[in-house]
Protein backbone atom coordinates (compact mmCIF):
# COMPACT_ATOMS: atom_id res chain seq x y z
CA UNK A 1 0.00 0.00 0.00
CA UNK A 2 3.08 2.41 0.90
CA UNK A 3 4.31 1.63 -2.49
CA UNK A 4 1.48 2.31 -4.63
CA UNK A 5 1.24 5.53 -2.18
CA UNK A 6 4.51 6.82 -3.17
CA UNK A 7 4.29 5.85 -7.10
CA UNK A 8 0.51 7.87 -7.19
CA UNK A 9 2.76 10.49 -5.75
CA UNK A 10 5.73 10.67 -8.22
CA UNK A 11 3.38 10.55 -10.82
CA UNK A 12 1.59 12.96 -10.00
CA UNK A 13 4.28 15.55 -9.55
CA UNK A 14 5.13 14.52 -12.59
CA UNK A 15 2.38 15.60 -14.73
CA UNK A 16 2.21 18.82 -12.70
CA UNK A 17 6.04 19.38 -13.60
CA UNK A 18 4.92 18.77 -17.26
CA UNK A 19 2.60 21.97 -17.14
CA UNK A 20 4.75 23.93 -14.64
CA UNK A 21 2.24 23.47 -11.76
CA UNK A 22 3.24 24.74 -8.61
CA UNK A 23 0.41 24.74 -6.45
CA UNK A 24 -0.38 21.54 -4.07
CA UNK A 25 -3.95 21.86 -5.67
CA UNK A 26 -5.47 21.62 -8.58
CA UNK A 27 -8.70 22.74 -10.62
CA UNK A 28 -11.37 21.23 -12.05
CA UNK A 29 -9.63 21.31 -15.67
CA UNK A 30 -6.38 20.61 -14.58
CA UNK A 31 -7.80 17.70 -13.27
CA UNK A 32 -9.66 16.53 -16.24
CA UNK A 33 -6.30 17.53 -18.69
CA UNK A 34 -4.48 15.16 -16.47
CA UNK A 35 -7.03 12.41 -16.09
CA UNK A 36 -7.11 12.55 -19.66
CA UNK A 37 -3.19 11.42 -19.74
CA UNK A 38 -3.15 9.32 -17.35
CA UNK A 39 -6.16 7.16 -19.21
CA UNK A 40 -4.25 7.52 -22.44
CA UNK A 41 -3.46 3.96 -23.15
CA UNK A 42 -1.02 4.54 -26.06
CA UNK A 43 2.34 2.88 -25.62
CA UNK A 44 3.92 6.77 -26.56
CA UNK A 45 2.37 8.23 -23.98
CA UNK A 46 2.80 5.60 -21.25
CA UNK A 47 6.50 5.47 -21.81
CA UNK A 48 6.94 9.50 -22.13
CA UNK A 49 5.39 9.56 -18.64
CA UNK A 50 7.33 7.00 -17.36
CA UNK A 51 10.53 8.76 -18.44
CA UNK A 52 9.37 11.91 -17.05
CA UNK A 53 8.66 10.68 -13.70
CA UNK A 54 12.26 10.53 -13.79
CA UNK A 55 13.91 12.91 -15.57
CA UNK A 56 13.09 15.23 -12.75
CA UNK A 57 15.22 17.95 -14.00
CA UNK A 58 13.11 18.08 -17.28
CA UNK A 59 16.44 17.86 -19.28
CA UNK A 60 15.44 15.02 -21.74
CA UNK A 61 18.49 13.00 -20.44
CA UNK A 62 18.43 10.63 -17.56
CA UNK A 63 21.56 9.47 -16.16
CA UNK A 64 22.65 6.57 -14.24
CA UNK A 65 21.55 7.83 -11.03
CA UNK A 66 17.80 7.94 -12.51
CA UNK A 67 18.03 4.66 -14.31
CA UNK A 68 18.70 3.44 -11.15
CA UNK A 69 15.33 5.36 -9.73
CA UNK A 70 13.67 3.88 -12.77
CA UNK A 71 14.42 0.25 -11.62
CA UNK A 72 13.79 0.51 -8.31
CA UNK A 73 10.15 2.16 -9.29
CA UNK A 74 10.02 -0.84 -11.58
CA UNK A 75 10.71 -3.26 -8.57
CA UNK A 76 8.07 -1.37 -6.27
CA UNK A 77 5.94 -1.86 -9.37
CA UNK A 78 6.23 -5.60 -9.60
CA UNK A 79 7.16 -6.96 -6.13
CA UNK A 80 10.68 -7.90 -7.00
CA UNK A 81 12.61 -7.75 -4.02
CA UNK A 82 15.35 -9.20 -5.60
CA UNK A 83 15.73 -6.96 -8.10
CA UNK A 84 15.16 -3.82 -5.92
CA UNK A 85 18.58 -4.85 -4.25
CA UNK A 86 20.22 -5.17 -7.76
CA UNK A 87 19.79 -2.01 -9.09
CA UNK A 88 22.54 -0.32 -8.84
CA UNK A 89 24.49 -3.06 -10.54
CA UNK A 90 21.86 -3.52 -13.19
CA UNK A 91 22.10 0.70 -13.43
CA UNK A 92 25.85 0.27 -14.23
CA UNK A 93 25.04 -2.51 -16.98
CA UNK A 94 22.18 -0.21 -18.74
CA UNK A 95 24.53 2.69 -19.12
CA UNK A 96 27.27 0.30 -20.24
CA UNK A 97 24.79 -1.21 -23.11
CA UNK A 98 23.13 2.02 -23.81
CA UNK A 99 25.97 4.40 -23.26
CA UNK A 100 28.66 2.79 -25.44
CA UNK A 101 30.10 6.55 -25.17
CA UNK A 102 30.55 7.38 -21.70
CA UNK A 103 28.48 10.32 -22.54
CA UNK A 104 26.56 9.45 -18.67
CA UNK A 105 23.40 9.90 -20.21
CA UNK A 106 20.43 8.29 -22.07
CA UNK A 107 18.15 9.86 -24.05
CA UNK A 108 14.09 8.74 -24.62
CA UNK A 109 14.30 6.49 -27.72
CA UNK A 110 17.52 4.80 -25.85
CA UNK A 111 15.16 3.81 -23.08
CA UNK A 112 12.29 2.63 -25.82
CA UNK A 113 14.89 0.44 -27.38
CA UNK A 114 15.84 -1.56 -24.45
CA UNK A 115 12.09 -1.99 -23.25
CA UNK A 116 10.98 -2.99 -26.69
CA UNK A 117 13.66 -5.67 -26.73
CA UNK A 118 11.66 -8.66 -26.77
CA UNK A 119 8.93 -7.34 -29.01
CA UNK A 120 6.99 -5.67 -26.67
CA UNK A 121 5.87 -3.15 -29.15
CA UNK A 122 3.32 -5.45 -30.41
CA UNK A 123 0.75 -4.22 -28.37
CA UNK A 124 0.05 -0.64 -28.24
CA UNK A 125 -2.05 0.02 -25.14
CA UNK A 126 0.23 -1.59 -22.86
CA UNK A 127 -1.00 0.12 -19.08
CA UNK A 128 2.23 2.06 -17.57
CA UNK A 129 2.57 -0.77 -14.78
CA UNK A 130 2.93 -3.09 -17.92
CA UNK A 131 5.62 -1.06 -19.01
CA UNK A 132 7.73 -0.96 -15.97
CA UNK A 133 6.99 -4.97 -16.08
CA UNK A 134 8.15 -5.10 -19.52
CA UNK A 135 11.57 -3.15 -18.16
CA UNK A 136 12.04 -5.61 -15.21
CA UNK A 137 11.86 -8.68 -17.39
CA UNK A 138 14.50 -7.29 -20.03
CA UNK A 139 16.98 -5.96 -17.30
CA UNK A 140 18.84 -9.83 -17.11
CA UNK A 141 18.64 -10.07 -20.69
CA UNK A 142 21.46 -7.57 -20.77
CA UNK A 143 24.08 -9.68 -18.86
CA UNK A 144 22.68 -13.17 -19.75
CA UNK A 145 22.52 -14.20 -23.38
CA UNK A 146 22.59 -17.73 -23.20
CA UNK A 147 20.06 -20.04 -21.83
CA UNK A 148 22.88 -21.80 -19.63
CA UNK A 149 23.89 -18.80 -18.01
CA UNK A 150 20.79 -17.92 -17.79
CA UNK A 151 19.58 -20.89 -15.86
CA UNK A 152 22.90 -20.91 -14.07
CA UNK A 153 21.87 -17.31 -12.85
CA UNK A 154 18.86 -17.96 -11.77
CA UNK A 155 19.93 -20.93 -9.91
CA UNK A 156 22.17 -18.69 -8.05
CA UNK A 157 20.13 -15.95 -6.86
CA UNK A 158 17.67 -19.15 -5.82
CA UNK A 159 20.25 -20.65 -3.95
CA UNK A 160 21.74 -16.99 -2.53
CA UNK A 161 18.26 -16.62 -1.65
CA UNK A 162 17.22 -19.69 -0.11
CA UNK A 163 20.31 -21.38 0.92
CA UNK A 164 19.05 -21.15 4.87
CA UNK A 165 15.98 -23.02 3.77
CA UNK A 166 17.59 -25.62 1.76
CA UNK A 167 19.82 -26.53 4.29
CA UNK A 168 17.75 -26.64 7.61
CA UNK A 169 15.16 -28.77 5.29
CA UNK A 170 18.29 -31.19 3.89
CA UNK A 171 19.04 -31.39 7.59
CA UNK A 172 16.15 -32.48 8.99
CA UNK A 173 14.70 -34.94 5.86
CA UNK A 174 18.37 -36.72 6.60
CA UNK A 175 17.54 -37.00 10.52
CA UNK A 176 13.73 -38.66 9.08
CA UNK A 177 15.49 -40.78 6.86
CA UNK A 178 18.23 -41.81 8.96
CA UNK A 179 15.80 -42.70 11.75
CA UNK A 180 13.10 -44.57 9.58
CA UNK A 181 16.14 -46.62 8.07
CA UNK A 182 17.67 -47.53 11.66
CA UNK A 183 14.00 -48.64 12.67
CA UNK A 184 13.27 -50.34 9.78
CA UNK A 185 16.38 -52.06 9.98
CA UNK A 186 16.21 -53.08 13.48
CA UNK A 187 12.47 -54.61 12.97
CA UNK A 188 13.59 -56.47 9.86
CA UNK A 189 15.97 -58.38 12.03
CA UNK A 190 13.62 -59.89 14.55
CA UNK A 191 11.36 -62.46 14.52
CA UNK A 192 8.28 -60.48 14.15
CA UNK A 193 9.33 -59.45 10.63
CA UNK A 194 8.44 -63.46 9.60
CA UNK A 195 5.18 -63.12 10.81
CA UNK A 196 4.32 -59.46 9.42
CA UNK A 197 6.51 -58.83 6.90
CA UNK A 198 7.56 -55.19 5.71
CA UNK A 199 4.28 -53.87 7.06
CA UNK A 200 5.76 -53.95 10.36
CA UNK A 201 9.56 -52.62 9.06
CA UNK A 202 7.65 -49.29 7.66
CA UNK A 203 5.19 -48.96 10.58
CA UNK A 204 7.75 -48.80 13.20
CA UNK A 205 10.26 -46.88 10.80
CA UNK A 206 7.23 -44.33 9.91
CA UNK A 207 6.61 -44.17 13.96
CA UNK A 208 9.98 -43.34 14.55
CA UNK A 209 10.04 -40.07 11.89
CA UNK A 210 6.70 -39.13 14.02
CA UNK A 211 8.13 -38.65 17.62
CA UNK A 212 10.83 -36.76 16.12
CA UNK A 213 8.16 -34.66 14.15
CA UNK A 214 5.73 -34.48 17.15
CA UNK A 215 8.82 -32.85 19.36
CA UNK A 216 10.03 -30.34 16.81
CA UNK A 217 5.93 -29.14 15.63
CA UNK A 218 5.34 -26.72 18.74
CA UNK A 219 8.88 -25.34 18.54
CA UNK A 220 8.42 -23.00 15.45
CA UNK A 221 5.46 -21.37 17.13
CA UNK A 222 6.63 -21.12 20.53
CA UNK A 223 6.73 -17.07 19.88
CA UNK A 224 9.24 -15.71 22.74
CA UNK A 225 12.04 -18.40 21.92
CA UNK A 226 12.06 -17.51 17.99
CA UNK A 227 11.84 -14.03 19.22
CA UNK A 228 14.55 -14.74 21.55
CA UNK A 229 16.66 -16.91 18.67
CA UNK A 230 16.06 -14.02 16.01
CA UNK A 231 18.17 -11.72 18.61
CA UNK A 232 21.49 -14.42 18.70
CA UNK A 233 24.08 -15.53 15.79
CA UNK A 234 21.86 -18.24 14.98
CA UNK A 235 19.76 -16.01 12.96
CA UNK A 236 22.65 -15.62 10.85
CA UNK A 237 22.20 -19.52 9.31
CA UNK A 238 18.65 -20.47 10.15
CA UNK A 239 15.39 -18.92 8.97
CA UNK A 240 13.66 -17.99 12.14
CA UNK A 241 11.10 -15.68 9.82
CA UNK A 242 9.94 -19.23 7.65
CA UNK A 243 8.66 -20.31 11.39
CA UNK A 244 5.28 -20.40 10.30
CA UNK A 245 6.41 -22.15 6.85
CA UNK A 246 8.41 -24.66 8.71
CA UNK A 247 5.39 -25.49 11.21
CA UNK A 248 3.01 -26.45 8.36
CA UNK A 249 5.70 -28.47 6.41
CA UNK A 250 6.00 -30.66 9.87
CA UNK A 251 2.68 -30.65 10.04
CA UNK A 252 2.13 -32.32 6.33
CA UNK A 253 5.61 -34.42 7.13
CA UNK A 254 3.49 -35.72 10.48
CA UNK A 255 0.25 -36.58 8.13
CA UNK A 256 2.45 -38.97 5.77
CA UNK A 257 3.78 -40.71 8.81
CA UNK A 258 0.50 -41.54 10.42
CA UNK A 259 -0.82 -42.70 6.96
CA UNK A 260 2.17 -44.85 6.95
CA UNK A 261 1.90 -45.95 10.73
CA UNK A 262 -1.57 -46.35 11.06
CA UNK A 263 -2.52 -47.61 7.21
CA UNK A 264 -0.45 -50.55 8.24
CA UNK A 265 -0.95 -51.54 11.40
CA UNK A 266 -4.54 -51.87 10.41
CA UNK A 267 -4.42 -52.63 6.90
CA UNK A 268 -1.67 -54.85 6.88
CA UNK A 269 0.50 -56.63 9.90
CA UNK A 270 -2.52 -56.78 12.09
CA UNK A 271 -4.73 -59.20 9.37
CA UNK A 272 -1.55 -60.83 9.23
CA UNK A 273 -1.21 -61.70 13.21
CA UNK A 274 -4.70 -62.82 13.07
CA UNK A 275 -4.49 -64.62 10.17
CA UNK A 276 -0.80 -66.35 11.58
CA UNK A 277 -0.52 -70.30 12.39
CA UNK A 278 -0.34 -71.53 16.36
CA UNK A 279 3.00 -72.36 15.19
CA UNK A 280 4.26 -69.10 13.92
CA UNK A 281 2.42 -67.02 16.81
CA UNK A 282 3.82 -68.98 19.54
CA UNK A 283 7.02 -66.53 19.97
CA UNK A 284 4.79 -63.45 20.02
CA UNK A 285 2.96 -64.79 23.07
CA UNK A 286 4.74 -62.27 25.36
CA UNK A 287 3.33 -59.63 23.43
CA UNK A 288 -0.21 -60.36 22.50
CA UNK A 289 -0.58 -62.79 25.03
CA UNK A 290 -1.22 -66.55 25.18
CA UNK A 291 -4.58 -66.80 23.22
CA UNK A 292 -4.17 -64.58 19.99
CA UNK A 293 -6.14 -61.61 19.87
CA UNK A 294 -9.09 -60.94 17.53
CA UNK A 295 -8.66 -57.62 15.34
CA UNK A 296 -11.16 -56.04 17.29
CA UNK A 297 -9.17 -56.74 21.05
CA UNK A 298 -6.40 -55.24 19.06
CA UNK A 299 -8.21 -52.11 17.65
CA UNK A 300 -10.17 -51.93 21.50
CA UNK A 301 -6.59 -52.17 23.08
CA UNK A 302 -4.75 -48.97 24.84
CA UNK A 303 -2.83 -48.74 21.89
CA UNK A 304 -5.26 -48.96 19.53
CA UNK A 305 -7.79 -46.54 21.54
CA UNK A 306 -4.94 -43.57 22.10
CA UNK A 307 -3.79 -43.64 18.43
CA UNK A 308 -7.40 -43.25 17.04
CA UNK A 309 -7.98 -40.92 19.63
CA UNK A 310 -5.17 -38.74 17.89
CA UNK A 311 -5.94 -39.03 14.71
CA UNK A 312 -9.24 -37.84 15.42
CA UNK A 313 -8.18 -34.92 17.32
CA UNK A 314 -5.17 -33.86 14.65
CA UNK A 315 -7.66 -34.51 11.61
CA UNK A 316 -9.85 -32.13 13.55
CA UNK A 317 -6.89 -29.27 14.04
CA UNK A 318 -5.52 -29.88 10.23
CA UNK A 319 -8.78 -29.49 8.65
CA UNK A 320 -9.92 -26.27 10.54
CA UNK A 321 -5.98 -24.81 9.76
CA UNK A 322 -7.03 -24.99 6.51
CA UNK A 323 -7.20 -21.85 4.47
CA UNK A 324 -10.68 -22.27 3.43
CA UNK A 325 -11.85 -23.11 7.03
CA UNK A 326 -9.66 -20.18 8.75
CA UNK A 327 -10.44 -17.43 6.28
CA UNK A 328 -14.07 -18.96 6.23
CA UNK A 329 -13.75 -19.07 2.74
CA UNK A 330 -16.02 -22.22 3.14
CA UNK A 331 -19.76 -21.04 3.80
CA UNK A 332 -21.46 -23.53 6.24
CA UNK A 333 -25.19 -23.51 7.11
CA UNK A 334 -25.70 -22.99 10.75
CA UNK A 335 -24.80 -23.81 13.77
CA UNK A 336 -21.96 -25.51 11.61
CA UNK A 337 -21.18 -21.90 10.47
CA UNK A 338 -19.13 -21.95 13.84
CA UNK A 339 -16.56 -24.18 12.23
CA UNK A 340 -14.85 -21.70 10.24
CA UNK A 341 -12.77 -18.91 10.99
CA UNK A 342 -9.77 -18.07 13.13
CA UNK A 343 -11.95 -18.84 16.85
CA UNK A 344 -12.01 -22.10 15.32
CA UNK A 345 -8.76 -22.71 14.10
CA UNK A 346 -7.43 -21.38 17.10
CA UNK A 347 -9.25 -23.25 19.72
CA UNK A 348 -8.89 -26.53 17.54
CA UNK A 349 -5.14 -26.55 18.03
CA UNK A 350 -5.53 -26.98 21.60
CA UNK A 351 -6.36 -30.46 20.95
CA UNK A 352 -2.44 -30.72 20.83
CA UNK A 353 -3.02 -31.17 24.56
CA UNK A 354 -4.98 -34.25 24.37
CA UNK A 355 -2.82 -35.34 21.63
CA UNK A 356 0.40 -35.26 23.53
CA UNK A 357 -1.36 -36.92 26.44
CA UNK A 358 -2.20 -39.54 23.74
CA UNK A 359 0.94 -39.95 22.44
CA UNK A 360 2.22 -40.42 25.85
CA UNK A 361 0.10 -43.58 27.03
CA UNK A 362 0.78 -44.68 23.57
CA UNK A 363 4.34 -44.73 23.22
CA UNK A 364 4.10 -46.60 26.66
CA UNK A 365 2.45 -49.23 25.73
CA UNK A 366 3.87 -50.55 22.94
CA UNK A 367 3.01 -54.36 21.55
CA UNK A 368 6.49 -54.96 20.64
CA UNK A 369 8.98 -53.63 22.88
CA UNK A 370 8.78 -55.07 26.80
CA UNK A 371 12.22 -52.65 28.14
CA UNK A 372 11.11 -49.33 28.99
CA UNK A 373 14.35 -47.59 28.02
CA UNK A 374 13.18 -48.71 24.23
CA UNK A 375 10.31 -46.60 24.51
CA UNK A 376 11.57 -43.32 23.74
CA UNK A 377 8.53 -41.17 22.91
CA UNK A 378 9.26 -39.70 26.14
CA UNK A 379 12.79 -38.91 25.50
CA UNK A 380 12.08 -36.71 22.64
CA UNK A 381 9.10 -34.86 24.47
CA UNK A 382 11.23 -34.48 27.43
CA UNK A 383 13.98 -32.88 24.92
CA UNK A 384 11.69 -31.21 23.53
CA UNK A 385 9.98 -29.22 26.26
CA UNK A 386 13.32 -28.70 27.58
CA UNK A 387 14.28 -26.37 24.93
CA UNK A 388 10.51 -24.72 24.87
CA UNK A 389 10.38 -23.85 28.13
Amino acid sequence: MMESKEFAMELFDTLCRRRQMQSDHINREELREIWSQITDNSFDSRLQIFFDMVDKDADGHITEAEVKEIIMLSASANKLARLKEQAEEYAALIMEELDPEGLGYIELWQLETLLLQKDTYVNYSQALSYTSQALSQNLAGLRHKSPIRKMSSKLSYYLEDNWKRLWVLALWIGIMAGLFIWKFIQYRNRYVFSVMGYCVTIAKGAAETLKLNMALILLPVCRNTITWLRNTRAARALPFDDNINFHKTIAAAIVVGVILHAGNHLACDFPRLIDSSDQTYAPLRKYFGETKPTYLALVRGVEGVTGVIMVVCMLIAFTLATRWFRRSLVKLPKPFDKLTGFNAFWYSHHLFIIVYISLVIHGERLYLILDWYKRTVSLYLSFSFTLFT
